[in-house]
């Protein structure tokens, strides 16, 4: 990044900075693309949510569905869709690319 006269090259740390930004939004648009499928209570529940984070749809298995306990069925919501979240997150640090000095 230092110029050959011991100056700043501000020219390639523009372009590096572009070239990072490009693989950014490319895993970006990979990731909105993907989908990851989260359950809980044995299947009872199932999610799906697309790579950036929407979820899409929500399954419930006509045996979760209890009139006299409805709070378990909302916590099994609650779980597939956390299930699905870690499973984005864990989708976004594989693809999003490696910055040499962050902790990511």
């Amino acid at each position: 990044m230092f110029g050959t006269e011991g100056g700043f090259d501000m020219n390639a740390l523009l372009a590096q900075a572009q070239a990072m930004q490009e693989q950014m939004q490319s895993a970006q648009s990979e990731l909105a693309a993907r989908t990851v499928t989260g359950t809980a209570g044995g299947d009872l529940v199932t999610v799906t949510m697309t790579g950036a984070g929407e979820l899409t749809a929500v399954r419930i298995d006509p045996k979760a569905v209890d009139p006299d306990d409805v709070e378990t069925l909302g916590d099994l919501v609650v779980l597939a869709v956390r299930d699905a979240n870690n499973q984005v997150q864990a989708l976004a640090a594989a693809a999003m690319p490696q910055i040499p000095g962050l902790p990511f």
